[in-house]
């Protein structure tokens, strides 16, 4: 059976038999290279393929630069984070191989895993086929009364008294700019989200830049820099935890009260933890808002990873937002799972004991895919083909939904890290969009 008929066969059927895997990692900066490197490449400069077209797979295995010959490679090939469709090895001629990695026959995304070993270590890489991916549809269905519900919700929370707190880190300030800790009520009285917020110590009115975390419990720093070019920025937690604890303290909340929150409550549209979460980042505005320094009309939003959902939702619920800039964004068509394919992170229909009808109904309030379909302001949007967490089939399905005015910087090499281009591009657009009334 060739590689096309398997993978037509993988989507219908063999992701019943997967087990739950969550990610719990948020985007960073580019990891250090390997000793071993395999060289992969594909065909096609871009990486993109015609349904129906092979693709092939290359690389030189070299250890600290140095092409090195007889190495074993074991090669998985199938559709990304499904179970590998073919399994098989190799030996290199000259350092040198050369792989058919066959085709899909619909839009998508075949990942090839090269497994190498050398002076007893082992090595792993990965390099992944786009297939017509601008093609690519989402699964998850749209309710009826999406936006009557975030809307209901929002005016709600509105009620509770925002109730605005700031303090002075007079030990992170600098001669350019004040940083502030700061804390504002959201979902019921007493329940509070932390930020660190950052603004040009000149006087004057400056735009700004709301921040929302990747994954995890950590710390918030800031975003110094930006605000020393002259913007704002406000960069929150979304746990409604302190800021200036012990790191120790963190670690310990992620294996204890915060270990499941991203599953948590997820049978109910109006117990689901990423509620309060939606709900902050609209209060965020808020404080915003709130700030004498702030010109009261240009804001965007920026994140990443989970922070990249949190963007689109925001954008989507809060028409004060102008721009965003969405990096490998997740909680995108978390369904896909249950069709066959990629599914969005926290991957929980990777597991079928997730799959149930109130837990499908409800998450569909809070899959970042129907957020996209309500944004009308220019967006940027990056990833990258090789990341694992969260697959590039979801973000896709999460681009080509998007209406408004958008451009896509793709670094096909990224997996779940920022290269420095992204990070450049994502900081000359946002300046540009922001400063150019300046």
């Amino acid at each position: 059976m060739n590689i096309k008929h398997v993978l037509k066969y993988s989507f219908k059927s063999v992701y019943l038999t997967m087990a739950c895997c969550l990610y719990f990692l948020h985007a960073q900066s580019q990891p250090k290279p390997q000793d071993l490197t395999s060289g992969l490449s594909l065909d096609h400069d871009n990486w993109i393929y015609k349904p129906g077209e092979e693709a092939f797979v290359s690389g030189t295995v070299k250890y600290k630069g140095q092409t090195v010959d007889q190495i074993k490679i074991i090669y998985e090939i199938g559709p990304e984070m499904l179970p590998p469709i073919i399994r098989d090895s190799l030996m290199t001629t000259d350092g040198r191989f050369k792989i058919s990695a066959g085709t899909m026959d619909q839009s998508g995304f075949l990942r090839c895993v090269v497994h190498m070993e050398y002076g007893e270590k082992k090595y792993r890489e990965v390099i992944t086929a786009a297939f017509d991916p601008y093609a690519i549809q989402p699964t998850v269905t749209l309710p009826s009364d999406f936006m009557s519900f975030w809307e209901k919700a929002i005016a709600d929370n509105r009620k509770i008294p925002l109730d605005p707190q700031m303090t002075l880190l007079k030990d992170r300030s600098t001669d350019e700019v004040d940083i502030y800790e700061i804390s504002f009520q959201n979902y019921k009285p007493g329940s509070r989200i932390y930020g660190i917020l950052c603004v040009p110590k000149a006087p004057g009115r400056y735009p700004a830049i709301f921040n929302p975390p990747g994954a995890g419990i950590h710390k918030i720093k800031g975003y110094p820099n930006m605000a020393k070019e002259g913007i704002i920025t406000l960069q929150i937690g979304i746990h409604g935890i302190p800021l200036n604890m012990e790191e120790s303290e963190y670690k310990k909340l992620a294996n204890t009260t915060f270990k499941r929150y991203r599953v948590e409550g997820m049978n109910d549209r109006d117990t689901y933890y990423f509620k309060r979460v939606y709900l902050g980042c609209v209060r965020a505005i808020d404080f915003i808002y709130t700030l004498p320094q702030f010109d009261g009309e240009n804001i965007a939003a920026m994140g990443g990873s989970q922070g990249g959902a949190l963007t689109l939702v925001t954008t989507a619920l809060d028409s004060r937002i102008k721009y965003l800039a969405a990096y490998a964004p997740a909680l995108s068509d978390l369904t896909g799972y249950i069709h066959g394919r990629a599914g969005g992170w926290p991957h929980m229909f990777k597991n079928e004991r997730f799959r149930t009808p109130n837990a499908i109904h409800s998450l569909q309030y809070y899959d970042a895919v129907n957020f996209a379909k309500h944004i009308r302001v220019p967006g940027l949007y990056s990833w990258g083909f090789n990341d694992e967490t969260t697959p590039p089939t979801t973000m896709f399905s999460v681009y080509n939904s998007i209406g408004a005015p958008k451009e896509l910087f793709i670094e096909k090499i990224a997996g779940h890290w920022y290269s420095r281009a992204q990070i450049a591009k994502r900081t000359s657009w946002l300046q540009g969009k922001l400063l150019k009334k300046q």
